[in-house]
């Protein structure tokens, strides 16, 4: 077993083990170099440190993280903050964030507050314990008290889901994505688009469901079309309660709209059902658009905006990573894009 002991890696008891030395003579570096190589600690060239691991993997070298985390004062462990796992976007994020950690050797250690069940004890307690090298807190709109609390801790901190006052962020823009949604449709030649979004959020979360409700009546108001109360739809962000919240809403013939907006994949996928059920074509009867870019989405055809989540879960870990590096700046809100996914689920309406 070999141990890491003040920054340097050291020779273990196991018999006819390698030693630091055997890799250092495969790599043809010295074992300095080799200690700070594996351990992480010092500077070392991208191409160097890929030598040495190449070395210590060929000869079955294996550094132990314990005594590693004891030298450096780190304990190579990252945690990250849900308010839910069950939900697609959250464990998607969680995915890449998962993905990020694991590939640059970083353990993770999850807390998930159940909504609101256990966000004061998971804020107030297990996250000041300094058993962690850095924070990422996902769709929480922590309030400035909040944020202090967890900077006070000396830990790097980075968010997902919108910005935080002196906090690194890793976001998109979903008023804009709701926006761009629904001006889609109008530019098909909608007229009668409704919007199936989720209940606004209280203020400690991000303003997800509100904001891309914000960007459908504003293209809906820039394009100068009413908006029927009627179409205003607000679901729980499963395929369940879209499902039956759009089959009311088509099964009036005299008040249906000719295509919808839905908030996310899930939901949309629930209208496209109910309008199916209802004897509707999509997109012969109803378009239907979301946003995610859920794997479901391709099963039915879905049009959707892609929020590149996995993609903001593998960011936020490189702005940690970052951070402990020491080779960021300033905080700095990274909004990424989103790209539209054109597929079989929208067309003109049926009278054009």
């Amino acid at each position: 077993m070999y141990m890491v002991t003040a920054g340097l890696i050291t020779e273990g008891t196991k018999p006819g083990a390698p030693r630091l030395k055997d890799v250092a003579v495969l790599a043809g570096v010295s074992s300095a170099t080799v200690s700070r190589a594996l351990s992480g600690n010092g500077l070392v060239s991208a191409r160097t440190r890929t030598k040495v691991q190449k070395a210590a993997d060929e000869l079955g070298f294996v550094m132990s993280y314990h005594a590693s985390s004891l030298a450096s004062g780190r304990s190579r462990n990252i945690g990250i903050v849900l308010p839910f796992v069950g939900r697609w976007y959250f464990s998607t994020v969680l995915e890449g964030a998962a993905a990020a950690l694991m590939e640059a050797g970083y353990d993770l250690t999850l807390y998930n507050f159940e909504g609101d069940r256990y966000r004061e004890s998971i804020l107030s307690n297990f996250l000041l314990r300094k058993r962690l090298d850095a924070v990422v807190a996902v769709a929480l709109n922590l309030d400035k008290q909040e944020t202090e609390q967890l900077l006070s801790t000396g830990i790097p901190v980075v968010g997902v889901g919108g910005p935080l006052e002196g906090v690194s962020t890793i976001s998109i823009d979903e008023f804009d994505a709701g926006r761009r949604a629904t001006e889609h449709l109008i530019g098909l030649g909608h007229r009668k688009v409704a919007h199936v979004g989720g209940e606004n959020e209280q203020e400690r979360y991000f303003r997800t469901s509100g904001d891309r409700r914000s960007g459908y009546l504003h293209a809906m108001k820039s394009a100068d079309l009413p908006v029927n109360p009627a179409w205003l739809l607000t679901s729980d962000y499963s395929f369940n309660d879209a499902y039956q919240q759009a089959k009311n809403l088509l099964a009036d013939a005299g008040n249906r709209p000719t295509a919808v907006f839905s908030a996310s994949d899930e939901m949309a996928a629930g209208v496209i059902l109910a309008a199916r059920d209802l004897g509707l074509s999509v997109p012969g009867n109803l378009s239907v658009i979301g946003i995610d870019a859920h794997p479901i989405g391709q099963s039915f055809g879905l049009t959707t905006l892609d929020q590149h989540a996995h993609d903001q879960g593998v960011q936020a870990v490189e702005s940690i990573l970052d951070q402990l590096a020491g080779t960021s700046a300033e905080p700095t809100n990274n909004v990424l894009p989103t790209n539209f996914l054109v597929r079989s689920s929208t067309a003109p309406p049926p009278d054009q």
